[in-house]
Parts: C-alpha cells; sequence; structure tokens
C-alpha cells in the first residue's frame, strides 16, 4: 500500500517535496498509525530547512502526529485507538508526522487523553506540551498568581502564545514580549495584561543584577534575552527555558542566584519521562486547556508545507499552524 508523505532528501540540497512511499520503507516500530494530523514547530523548520537536526536521510520530518492506530504489536494499544506520539526521535532520525502513515515504537506513544480532539492535540503539539511542562515546573518551584507578573518573550511564536494563554487562563498577570505590533490585539484576546517589545527584553548593558519586576518566565527564546530575565527575576522567582531561537550563549553571574535565590528551570519535551509527559497531557486535556484553542490556527496541507517552514525560519509565522494528513 503506497501513502503520501514529505520527505527531506540532504542530498538535493534540502528541498522537501512530496513522494509516493510504500508501508515497508517506514523504520522499525511496533504501532503503524493512520496520521490524522501533524503540526509545525520551529524545530521542524530547523530540520527542513537547516539540515543540521536531520539525523538521517531521506526522512519524513514532523516531531508530532496524532491519528489512530492500525496495527499494533504492543498489547497497549489496539485497531482503531486514538493516539499521540510527539518529540523523541520522531522527525529527526525516525520517520515522522508529515505523511499518511508512521511506524512509532510504542514507548513513545500515549493514548490521546479524554477531553481533546486529534486536532485539538495537535493544535497543542510539543508547543502546547512545553508550555504545560513550564509551568508545572515553575508552580512547583512557588511561582503562583499573588506572587507578581510573568512575562513571556516571544510571545507570537508556538510556545509563547501557548502559554500567554495557559498562564492567564490560571490567574496570571501575564507580560507579553514581542516586537509585531499587528500582534498586540490578538495577545491581548489570548489573555496578555501588557505587552513590551523584545529590545525592552534583551541584555544591553551587562549588569549583574537590576531591579526585581517578574515573579517567572517562560524562555523560549534564550540568548541575550535570557542573560537579561536572569537579572531582573524578583527573590525566588523562576524562568523556565525551553528554546534557543535568540542564541545559545547566555552570559550571567551568580549574584542573582545567591542574593535573590532564583532559579532557571530547564524544559525538556524531547526525552521527558513518559509519566510527567502524560500527566502534562491529562493538564492539557483538563484545567490547562486553552479556552480559544482552534480560533486562531492555520491548518495546512502537504503541498503548503515547504512554504510554511520556510515562512517560521523568517520569523513571519503567529500562532500555531497545524498540517490536515
Amino acid at each position: 500500500m503506497t501513502f503520501n508523505a514529505f520527505v527531506l532528501r540532504k542530498e538535493t540540497l534540502l528541498a522537501g517535496q512530496i513522494e509516493q512511499w510504500d508501508l515497508e520503507e517506514l523504520v522499525e516500530g511496533n504501532v503503524l498509525i493512520k496520521v490524522a494530523y501533524s503540526s509545525v514547530n520551529y524545530k521542524d523548520a530547523m530540520v527542513v530547512k537547516q539540515g543540521n537536526l536531520a539525523e538521517t536521510s531521506p526522512l519524513i520530518p514532523g516531531i508530532d502526529l496524532a491519528g489512530t492506530v492500525v496495527h499494533s504489536k504492543d498489547k497497549r494499544f489496539s485497531e482503531g485507538q486514538k493516539v499521540i506520539a510527539t518529540s523523541y526521535k520522531i522527525g529527526t532520525s525516525h520517520h515522522g508526522g508529515y505523511a499518511e502513515y508512521a511506524r512509532i515504537p510504542a514507548e513513545w506513544v500515549i493514548p490521546l487523553p479524554e477531553g481533546l480532539t486529534l486536532k485539538e492535540s495537535m493544535i497543542l503539539g510539543t508547543a502546547g506540551l512545553t508550555a504545560a511542562l513550564s509551568i508545572i515546573k515553575l508552580e512547583q518551584n512557588g511561582l503562583e498568581p499573588a506572587g507578581g507578573k510573568v512575562v513571556v518573550p516571544g510571545a507570537t511564536g508556538g510556545v509563547g502564545s501557548l502559554s500567554v494563554e495557559l498562564l492567564a487562563k490560571r490567574g496570571y498577570h501575564v507580560v507579553a514580549g514581542t516586537n509585531k505590533v499587528e500582534a498586540h490585539d490578538w495577545l491581548k484576546q489570548l489573555g496578555a495584561s501588557e505587552i513590551v517589545t523584545r529590545e525592552e527584553l534583551e541584555e544591553s548593558e551587562k549588569l549583574s543584577i537590576r531591579q526585581g519586576e517578574w515573579a517567572g518566565a517562560i524562555d523560549a527564546v534564550g540568548g541575550k534575552t535570557t542573560s537579561y530575565l536572569l537579572t531582573t527575576l524578583k527573590r525566588g522567582g523562576s524562568i523556565a527555558s525551553s528554546g534557543l531561537t535568540g542564541g545559545v550563549e547566555v552570559e550571567t553571574t551568580v549574584l542573582p542566584f545567591i542574593g535573590r535565590g532564583i532559579n532557571w528551570l530547564g524544559i525538556d519535551s524531547v526525552t521527558c519521562p513518559m509519566k510527567e509527559r502524560a500527566h502534562a497531557w491529562y493538564r492539557l486535556a483538563t484545567d490547562l486547556k486553552p479556552s480559544f484553542l482552534g480560533e486562531t490556527v492555520n491548518e495546512i496541507t502537504l503541498t503548503q508545507l515547504n512554504d510554511v517552514l520556510t515562512n517560521v525560519v523568517k520569523g513571519s509565522v503567529k500562532g500555531r499552524t497545524i498540517v490536515q494528513l
């Protein structure tokens, strides 16, 4: 049986193209899934447009997928069951979600939580999982709405926009960071109380510590932004770091840590233990489920994917984009 797949071949200048594949071409895995939806993430754009994250060629990218089990050699899953699979090695060294079928190791698959549809799960995708993991870890380290403002730089991105919405739903005063003036009304609709520019959240003077402003931060940017946020957290505040769109190098000193007792928390949605992953998805299906889920999503097909991934690299994509298979 053949099916459509968006395939990256590194030897052809990283040009993703739609090909007809046979099920036997899929790599090892004991759960065969008919994919309903995938999603578009910054990591997907890096895989396709830069190639440095693609560990094999040819490769079907797409780090997220949701669909229905066709066949399973693992007793935990049965034919017709709706499931989600995100991250791990999916879409980087294991064929991923940009295809009508995927064969995935059972250890990477979770049942679709009650309260979410397949489409909703991919509107959330790895971005939503990352936002949920960030909030859970921040609150485990003392963050609460009464503690003060929570800042979200890169607020128009997938992780950023969902973080704004999830935080606002839990009653936090959210400060969104963006240079996109046209996105202000949208961010306020999601729940942002204030909006600041990107430059206001970047290190420029290389100060070791500043006046405390934030009780917490969800940072998918990195670089100079992380450097600045570390100097402006209030006493006992925490940053949840999950991204590097602004760079991987961070300049800091020990002063904010030993002087204010701040926390720098790493968020790993790739190899996150299944127990934590399943709990985060349960929260996304219940108390953390966004109120506006699906209202501003951009839905595309495989034929539109290449152009969208190019725009993701340029930073011109707002919110979430899903791929209908």
